[in-house]
């Protein structure tokens, strides 16, 4: 320890004003962490503790007694997370960095120089804290997440059940659009129970099912072999396991927003919006007003449960970005500026796992048949850049809506694709008479389309 600590250390210029005097730095390891103090706060100024909870509060305390305000630390997988919560529970504030804007620079390859050089950086206001939500939104957030790995988890059954069908060269996905619907469901638990009459199996068909009930019967004439049975069995009993932890963890999320949201709202009508199989049995529309104060469900592509994800990831205080752009570039969604010697090299946005961004994207891309601004926009822009950059440039207009909406606290209106073309229209038009007369050219309408007059082009 002391040999690693008689290094030379990383110089920075003199003129440096120390911003943060009592600052620490931390190394976060998945058994140990290593934490540096300032040089005269203790005879040893790098210390490295265990991961177990006793010795995360004998660290909080070590950091009490060295009269350490403020603390910055790498944020290394998931083992930074209960280190955090003691930090912030005994009074500190704790600075979120990303463990890659630290690590470029050459010559720090142990724990204790990384330590000490978060330490330094942070005295010196050099680091920027990532982002995260209020405690509550924190709570709603894992809520969700772990619905969202249940629904994925049930899905993987679903993919089995398919398996053992196919197996037996059941071609029911031929003649159903979906194994998990109402018909879908009867017909595979018929089979478990013993049923082999195509003929009866087909008559589980549901009154809404497009097919008739011959290509069910066809569909259902296969080779039942025990083995594949029981592999359908299994599949279709772990789907239904699953399904009722999603009730359970629905009822969780239900009796969380209730303890968290006020009732000063709950007399307001939403306009209906349809539900989809995935989403939750209560009102979430309503819990969503009642914690936004107001409806996200009127931005087109944007239902119930995506706005609810979209909040439990980003919260609904919308001061910790400045603008709508800043926000927008959070995600990952913003358009690149990499320029050199004034030409642009990059454009593209910059490569994110950002979960509100995938949410987005998804949102946007329902918008594609949508008779609307934002529908009409996708596809404009679809037809320019092709799909993916369309997407992702209609996700980061839906996010600079969300922004307004969440700051300013004002509502959604959709001004129709009519006037939204119009707008456009205008607009390259107007681009269109601008570029003309720079060349000495006037540019007037002949009947519906914009067109040259020949009879007028004349040089200046």
């Amino acid at each position: 320890m002391n040999k690693r600590k008689s290094r030379k250390k990383n110089a920075f210029p003199p003129h440096l004003a120390h911003l943060n005097i009592n600052a620490a730095g931390i190394d976060i390891g998945s058994t140990a962490h290593f934490v540096a103090v300032p040089e005269d706060r203790d005879k040893q100024v790098v210390r490295e503790f265990k991961t177990f909870t006793t010795d995360l509060y004998e660290l909080a305390a070590w950091l009490k007694e060295c009269k350490i305000e403020t603390v910055a630390m790498e944020s290394t997988g998931v083992y930074w997370i209960p280190l955090y919560e003691i930090l912030e529970e005994k009074g500190f504030q704790v600075l979120l960095v990303n463990a890659h804007h630290v690590k470029n620079v050459s010559g720090r390859k142990s724990d204790v120089l990384d330590c000490q050089w978060i330490q330094q950086l942070h005295t010196y206001g050099l680091l920027s804290g990532a982002f995260r939500p209020a405690e509550e939104i924190c709570q709603l957030r894992g809520y969700m997440r772990q619905r969202e790995n249940l629904i994925r988890y049930a899905a993987m059954h679903v993919q089995h059940m398919q398996k053992a069908l196919d197996q037996m060269n059941l071609r029911l996905h031929n003649a159903i659009s979906d194994i998990t619907g109402m018909t879908g469901q009867k017909i595979l638990r018929a089979i478990v129970n013993g049923d082999r009459d195509a003929k009866e199996l087909a008559k589980h068909r549901d009154g809404r099912c497009k097919n008739p009930i011959e290509v069910i019967e066809k569909s259902l004439i296969g080779n039942y072999k025990s083995e594949h049975v029981f592999a359908l069995k299994q599949a279709l009993d772990l789907y239904d396991y699953y399904q009722t932890k999603v009730q359970e963890c629905d009822m969780v999320i239900e009796g969380f927003l209730q303890s968290i949201t006020t009732a000063e709202k709950s007399n307001v009508e939403l306009p209906k919006k349809r539900k989809t199989k995935s989403t939750p049995k209560f009102e979430v529309q309503t819990y969503l007003y009642k914690l936004c104060g107001v409806d996200l469900t009127a931005i087109d592509g944007v239902d119930a449960l995506s706005g609810l994800k979209i909040i439990s990831e980003v919260g609904i205080d919308m001061g910790k970005w400045k603008t709508e752009k800043q926000f927008g570039s959070w995600m990952g969604l913003s358009p690149g500026t990499k320029i050199s010697g004034g030409k642009i090299l990059k454009r593209s946005s910059k490569s994110s796992a950002n979960r509100a961004a995938s949410i987005l994207r998804l949102c946007a891309n329902a918008l594609y048949n949508s008779p609307t601004a934002l529908g009409s926009f996708l596809r404009r822009m679809k037809s320019r850049i092709g799909a993916p950059k369309a997407i992702t440039a209609t996700a980061y207009k839906l996010a600079k809506i969300i922004y307004r909406m969440l700051k300013n606290k004002i509502d959604y209106r959709d001004i129709g694709q009519d006037y939204y073309n119009q707008r456009y229209q205008d607009k390259l038009l107007k681009g269109l008479k601008h570029k003309a007369a720079s060349l000495g050219y006037e540019l007037t309408q002949i009947g519906s389309l914009i067109k040259p007059n020949i009879n007028k082009l004349e040089v200046s």
